[in-house]
């Protein structure tokens, strides 16, 4: 199975945009993207970066999704590829596609830090979708699904800490989570304007449509 390999705090330096890749880390002092704000002696002498041109831009929104969910640039694009068959606007298709992701979803209903952790979580088969071991990612949930653990998996170091953490987690309105059995479920498809995102939808939309 292909996947990015690259130090995740390098792709928030590359796009100067927060991605939280990181989890909690993102919001410390110790975030990349911190460090790289911080004015240095030597800083000073560098140049400055020209300035983007439209297509520019656009490849840099396209680059900030695809490093955001963890999606190779093939996988990207067939993804867009169905998000212009679906009928509605591409660019909401598209988010939509991207966060029935079950990584994501994974991710949304706070039994992860962050998309990268939520992924691996999934590939080493801790989740449960509609009662069968589902240990891949890029499988789009429905409306109706039961996201849960395994039985085996709920032995582990990590639940126990889950367990006592989850209470302060906040899960989108599409989505619903039974604390006290960390059981989701998926209550409707989300809608393209209720998703946060910290890329431009349209602008990716406009990259491939040249």
């Amino acid at each position: 199975m292909a996947r990015n390999t690259q130090a995740v705090c390098r792709l928030c330096r590359r796009v100067d945009s927060k991605l939280m890749l990181k989890g909690e880390r993102c919001f410390t002092s110790k975030c990349a993207l911190e460090r790289k704000n911080v004015p240095t002696k030597r800083r000073s002498t560098f140049r400055r970066r020209p300035k983007k041109s439209d297509r520019g831009l656009q490849l840099l929104e396209k680059q900030k999704a695809r490093y955001t969910y963890g999606v190779l640039e093939r996988q990207f694009r067939r993804f867009f590829a169905e998000a212009k068959r679906l009928p509605g606007i591409a660019g909401e298709n598209l988010l939509v596609l991207l966060e029935r992701r079950l990584d994501n979803v994974v991710y949304r209903l706070g039994f992860a830090n962050s998309r990268p952790q939520a992924r691996q979580l999934v590939q080493h088969g801790h989740f449960l979708l509609n009662g069968r071991k589902t240990d891949i990612p890029s499988c789009l949930v429905k409306s109706g699904d039961v996201i849960a653990w395994r039985e085996a998996s709920t032995q582990t170091e990590y639940y126990k800490v889950l367990v006592e953490e989850i209470e302060g987690r906040i899960v989108p309105g599409w989505l619903e989570m039974d604390r006290q059995k960390l059981v989701g479920r998926v209550l409707a498809l989300p809608a393209g304007g209720d998703i946060e995102v910290t890329f431009n939808e349209k602008a990716i939309v406009e990259y491939y449509s040249r």
